[in-house]
């Protein structure tokens, strides 16, 4: 099987069940190159776990996912990053004993395949360290380059797990509710961010806030109890009875 090849990432017919539960039901789902698009849903609609499964994290019950026109339904969660998807978590993750900027110059020698050694000789490591100020200042953390993770706000560790992801070089990035728990300013600063990334990479994003959504997206998928209740352009979205009724109608009240 192969999927078109203008799509960057595909899903077909994919479904999750634990145990009699089925979290996702036959999710048909394709993100186009360059694209821009949003996840939405009420709580418990399957959206985390319909990452989970494009990104390799857990395995489908059934159905395909497809990057490029490569099937790659059974590959492991690193093989899928080597071939350029990377994800962001709901909640963060990082090495809070770490800089900001030792954090992303790891992940950088990580990509390089010198991780082990990403420490050692730090002065003769011009390119990576050209690397990260780069990172560093489209993220607009550069003048927090010397600061312990730990000691970050919660919307700069958010940054900072952003940079950690970008630092892989993806062609596809997942990011899993990068607002969540962001004061108002700081999450319009990151999706600003966001918003600023190249074409050359696809965004697929979850996010309640709707503000958000229909200031970023370019197209939306609403997810309803596991399964694909509409996609379309925000427009298109916005004045859809149906998500008016179970989701954005509560969402607004």
């Amino acid at each position: 099987m192969s999927a078109p090849a203008a799509s960057a990432l595909r899903a077909v017919g994919l479904a999750k069940s634990f145990g009699a539960f089925e979290a996702n039901a036959g999710v048909d789902l394709t993100l186009e190159r360059g694209a821009r698009h949003a996840i939405i849903g009420p709580n418990g609609a399957g959206k985390t776990t319909l990452v989970n499964l494009l990104t390799g994290r857990f395995p489908p019950t059934r159905g395909e996912v497809f990057l490029g026109a490569e099937r790659v339904t059974h590959l492991p969660e690193h093989a899928r990053v080597r071939r350029g998807m990377t994800r962001t978590f709901q909640i963060e993750t990082l090495f809070g004993g770490l800089t900001v900027f030792e954090s992303v110059l790891l992940a950088v020698c990580e990509r390089r395949g010198i991780g082990a050694r990403w420490l050692a000789r730090l002065a003769r490591r011009a390119s990576e360290r050209d690397e990260v100020w780069a990172l560093l200042e489209r993220l607009r953390l550069a003048s927090d380059a010397g600061l312990v993770t730990r000691n970050l706000s919660y919307g700069k560790r958010r940054l900072l797990e952003l940079a950690l992801a970008l630092a892989t070089e993806p062609r596809i990035l997942l990011l899993d509710e990068p607002a969540s728990g962001i004061p108002a300013s700081e999450s319009r600063e990151m999706f600003e961010v966001i918003a600023a990334l190249p074409r050359e990479v696809s965004l697929l994003f979850i996010e309640h806030d709707m503000g958000l959504v229909f200031r970023f997206a370019e197209r939306i998928t609403v997810l309803v109890a596991g399964r694909v209740l509409c996609e379309g352009t925000p427009d298109e979205i916005a004045g859809d009875a149906r998500v008016r009724e179970v989701y954005l109608g509560s969402a607004q009240r």
